[in-house]
């Protein structure tokens, strides 16, 4: 359709009008738009004409959004939908859209929902029969991954991790046990302590990519190893955002996988609790470690 909110200025650019967008609907839904994370250039034309007809948008931060929207010259009205206020302000934009409103909904930069707010405000809406319209673009996940020349089918986000020790230590532990790939968000003042415990959670020769500063102006992405991890952190700096992408575990050797001391107590406390075939069972699912190795180290500890 012809889309009387477009201005001519917008009408007569040469992508504009290959792209078809005149021809397009604008449902009246939630729209999940997708903004930079980085360079203002990774924007999408689609997600430039949601944004500058909908009836609002709702952001992460008005404060980041705003300058995007000023750029493309889009002045539609923006409303706060952040992690201190998701459900008020969700409650305000599913009136919104009760009333047919169309509403634009971002995060600071990204994808919303990927580790960041908004996946309440979708789920509300999918309850309450409202459509949901994704518009897809940049993502820091998608970005990492793809330049990290995995070749696994399967790959697992942790996002960021817990700020309690243990908990971020047996989530390491629990995700390092798996073969399948994984990915770690995360802020430069905690990378150095999170390269520390990935490594030591991880065996030494396992793939590790270190993405920063994605689509940025310092922009890096560096392959390195577990054992080499701490020093490639060093090398980049405390600056940007980090993504660190570990790869699938190769197949472990019986013989030389070991249980760590946590893994141990763990194991010693199910085995007072079951038998020790069971306890053993149990402990190699979630340690990853062969389940004949623990049953033998079970019974090794009770000998001695």
């Amino acid at each position: 359709m012809t889309d009387p909110d477009i201005s001519e200025s917008w009408a007569r650019q040469p992508l504009w009008a290959a792209s078809g967008m005149d021809q397009q609907q604008l449902p009246r839904a939630l729209y999940v738009v997708a903004t930079p994370i980085g360079n203002a250039a990774d924007v999408t034309l689609r997600a430039l004409w949601v944004l500058r007809n909908a009836d609002c948008i709702a952001a992460e931060d008005t404060r980041v959004t705003a300058p995007l929207l000023k750029r493309y010259g889009i002045r539609t009205h923006l409303i706060a939908l952040h992690r201190h206020n998701e459900h008020a302000a969700s409650e305000q934009v599913l009136a919104r859209l009760a009333q047919g409103e169309r509403v634009a909904l971002v995060s600071d930069a990204g994808t919303p929902g990927i580790c960041d707010p908004g996946a309440a405000l979708v789920r509300a809406a999918l309850s309450a029969g409202q459509r949901v319209i994704p518009v897809p673009g940049a993502s820091s996940l998608t970005a990492a991954l793809s330049a990290a020349g995995l070749l696994a089918q399967s790959v697992r986000l942790l996002g960021f991790l817990p700020t309690r020790v243990q908990a971020r230590r047996h989530l390491l532990q629990e995700a390092a046990a798996r073969s399948e790939g994984f990915v770690l968000f995360e802020a430069p003042h905690r990378i150095a302590r999170t390269a520390r415990e990935l490594a030591a959670a991880v065996e030494p020769d396992r793939r590790i990519v270190l993405a920063r500063e994605l689509t940025k102006m310092f922009e890096a992405v560096v392959q390195t190893t577990a054992a080499g991890l701490a020093q490639a952190v060093e090398q980049q700096g405390e600056r940007g955002e980090f993504v660190l992408v570990v790869d699938t575990r190769g197949p472990v050797d019986p013989e030389r996988a070991t249980l760590d001391d946590t893994s141990r107590r763990w194991l010693r406390a199910l085995a007072e609790e079951m038998p020790a075939a069971r306890a053993a069972a149990i402990a190699a699912r979630i340690t990853g470690v062969a389940r004949e190795v623990i049953y033998r180290s079970l019974l090794e500890s009770r000998s001695g």
